[in-house]
């Protein structure tokens, strides 16, 4: 695409931005609208596998594409990748219950991971490093956007509209991406000489899914399996086979789907770690953030995309600080550093909140964690590209979105579990410490009433806690009252605990920046003005 005019370039990133944004859109727009949504599908105890699916099918789908829009290029997977994402954002509205909404957010995952693959793939193509710093800033600030206005009008439709206008209402934009992309971006020739990794493939692809079920299943209550059960060790045992599979069909074949010796570059490894580590302690806030505004505070999910709002504006506007400084400096990895620690602090903060912490205080913690975000998101997708040849591009990044991708889920299985069993033991404790003997001393046709408030999925959805409360005669609403406060009481500090590890991570992910080696970021100057000295030597 070297041909291309800058005016050519840019309206294919338009174009490029426009489905990236039709794909966060539809992510962040369901963010707070979820506990609604289980509220009125049930099935709390699988809320999990409805996010886990969708990041398992993308981690497969992107680490395949990545090699596939190497060889064939990457408009047809981007178009595949919108034409899946539509198929499943329309099903999802139709589900009746929360195993067709799994499965159907599962295809939505394949159309995401397509998007995303190619999508970063593509700023490579179009552009070199240092350039490349600006547009990468750009692309996760679009994520931004999609922040802000997401948790908004996910909020606003299922306060004021069917749910299931959640999935609906941002069709139309695939529409336009789909036409925007099949118009502007340019098809380019099959690469001679490459073949499909077939086997590759298959145990890549049995790896990536033992691996994430394995976190997903482990754990305690309803599906769920505790972490020495056969089922789970089985999945572990699978996941080590399939990859020893794996790395001995790599080393024999012509083209491998994910080369090993990609790894061999520690700028490589090291940017994929630390990004690993980002998307497991990120997802201790993007996840369970809303769960803390609708659960424990009692805030609409309208209610509760204001108070998100502000975090995701901080977001962009560090995304572009970002992009702008890596183009101007050159430089990344003091970004990365700082980042990652202001993000640590951000949720460290956050796990010292309680029932009783105002909201403007727990907003102001948000935003740090925003700017942390920010800051460190673009980088290391950057680091990776700019340290591989243009051949390996499209497997490289990649690999990045699929690290990313495995550190999302696996952050969700172990966050989860840690806030499962905190639940437990915090309702095991608060009825052998007698906060709860008065409910069980109920008049049998109050108790089951009374009984459903134990019940942490009540805490998200207001109106039905509200309706519950008020049903009941006078004289055990205090009863119904202290047991709301005992629960609401454990959900926090179930949250908070998961906080709390979710910022251990990052503290991880921080002591593998430091060792993160660099590179320059080249520039379209850079190169002009070697290919001069190389014309001046020739002469």
């Amino acid at each position: 695409m070297n041909d291309l005019t800058n005016k050519q370039k840019v309206t294919i990133m338009i174009a490029i931005m426009t489905a990236m944004f039709f794909s966060a859109i539809n992510q962040t727009i369901i963010g707070v609208a979820m506990p609604r949504i289980i509220a009125k599908l049930g099935g709390m105890d699988y809320y999990t596998w409805v996010i886990t699916i969708y990041l398992l099918t993308m981690a497969v789908a992107t680490i395949l594409v990545g090699k596939l829009s190497d060889i064939y290029g990457r408009k047809p997977f981007l178009l595949a990748g919108i034409g899946f994402f539509m198929v499943g954002a329309l099903l999802s509205g139709f589900s009746q219950d929360i195993f067709q909404l799994i499965i159907f957010r599962g295809i939505t995952g394949i159309g995401g991971g397509m998007i995303m693959s190619t999508a970063f793939t593509a700023v490579g193509d179009l552009y070199l490093p240092r350039e490349r710093a600006k547009w990468t800033g750009a692309m996760s600030g679009i994520f931004g956007i999609a922040s802000v206005l997401g948790p908004l009008m996910g909020g606003f439709i299922v306060d004021n509209l069917d749910w299931r206008w959640v999935f609906w209402i941002f069709l139309p934009l695939g529409i336009l991406a789909f036409a925007m992309i099949f118009k502007l971006f340019p098809k380019v020739p099959r690469r001679e000489g490459e073949t499909i990794d077939y086997f590759g493939s298959f145990f890549l692809t049995v790896t990536i899914v033992a691996l994430l079920m394995a976190f997903s299943l482990a754990g305690e209550g309803a599906g769920k399996y505790s972490w020495d059960s056969w089922q789970i060790i089985g999945l572990f045992g699978l996941t080590v086979v399939a990859l020893i599979a794996f790395m001995i069909t790599e080393t024999k074949v012509k083209t491998p789907v994910l080369p090993l010796s990609l790894f061999k570059n520690d700028i490589v490894t090291v940017s994929n770690i630390a990004g690993f580590l980002l998307g497991m302690g990120m997802m201790g806030v993007m996840i369970y953030a809303p769960f803390f505004i609708q659960g424990v505070k009692g805030i609409s999910p309208s209610g509760s995309g204001y108070i998100m709002m502000p975090m995701s504006i901080v977001m962009v506007f560090a995304t572009t600080f970002a992009g702008a400084f890596m183009t101007k400096t050159g430089k990344y990895k003091g970004l990365a550093i700082v980042g990652l620690s202001i993000t640590a602090l951000g949720i460290f903060l956050l796990s010292f909140i309680t029932i009783d912490t105002p909201i403007y205080i727990m907003i102001s913690y948000l935003c740090i964690v925003g700017l942390g975000l920010g800051a460190s998101m673009p980088v290391f997708s950057l680091t990776v590209q700019n340290a591989v040849s243009l051949r390996q591009l499209g497997v490289a990044s990649a690999s990045s979105q699929l690290f990313r991708s495995l550190g999302n889920t696996m952050g969700i299985g172990i966050l989860g579990a840690v806030m499962s069993s905190k639940m437990v033991s915090g309702m095991k404790a608060a009825f052998s410490s007698g906060d709860m003997d008065a409910s069980t001393k109920l008049p049998p046709e109050h108790a089951k009433q009374v009984g459903e408030l134990m019940n942490p999925e009540i805490l998200l959805d207001q109106p039905r806690l509200e309706q519950l409360q008020n049903s009941l005669p006078v004289e055990i609403q205090s009863v119904a009252d202290q047991l709301v406060v005992t629960v609401k009481d454990v959900f926090a500090n179930a949250l908070t605990t998961a906080f709390f590890w979710g910022g251990v991570i990052m503290v991880i992910a921080i002591i593998f920046a430091i060792f993160l080696r660099v590179i320059p970021l080249v520039s379209a100057g850079d190169k002009m003005a070697t290919m001069q000295k190389v014309e001046k030597k020739s002469e």
